[in-house]
């Protein structure tokens, strides 16, 4: 069975809690909790950006942006930012008590990580094609898995998320 990550019809969601978000309002919110908190992290390491927020497929999204010669590029790494936003996730949910799935971007980090996941997972596509058995890919983020589920399913197979916390991680599969 597949742990693709469906995005809801409608604005209202659930929480881990089981609370509900029931609003863009509510998403707005938590991002200007996460916008306060990147802003004052920012400052503390005197790094330059514009925060910007807005809601995509039922998650706050913040993205960082600066001119070329800002000094925001030295946290721009994908890892570093996936950092950021656990770190972010946890204060958001500090404060409000509630499950956040919020995403940041960080002077595109966001697009280079895309661009990396798409090549490993089109390598991890024709490897299956070629051998026609299944192939386990390294653990992942939620967020990343469902990237790759989306993509190895356009590609015409199959996948599952397996394994648990940390060491969650998908296996491609032929169309049975």
């Amino acid at each position: 069975m597949s742990d693709q990550i469906e995005t809801p019809e409608t604005p209202e969601e659930e929480t881990e809690t089981g609370a509900v978000k029931t609003s863009i309002k509510d998403l707005e919110d938590e991002g200007e909790v996460a916008a306060d908190y990147l802003e004052e992290l920012l400052d503390i390491f005197d790094l330059d950006g514009d925060i910007n927020i807005d809601v995509r497929q039922g998650r706050a999204y913040l993205e960082v942006t600066a001119d070329e010669e800002s000094n925001l590029r030295l946290v721009s790494h994908p890892d570093t930012v996936e950092a950021l936003q656990e770190l972010t996730r946890i204060a958001v949910q500090t404060k409000t008590q509630s499950f956040s799935r919020l995403i940041i971007d960080i002077a595109g980090s966001r697009q280079v990580r895309l661009d990396a996941l798409t090549k490993v997972v089109n390598k991890v596509i024709d490897k299956v094609k070629d051998t026609n058995a299944p192939v386990a890919m390294k653990a992942m983020s939620s967020y990343e898995r469902k990237i790759a589920h989306d993509l190895i399913a356009e590609a015409g197979l199959i996948s599952e998320s397996e394994g648990e916390g940390k060491d969650r991680h998908i296996v491609a599969k032929p169309a049975e």
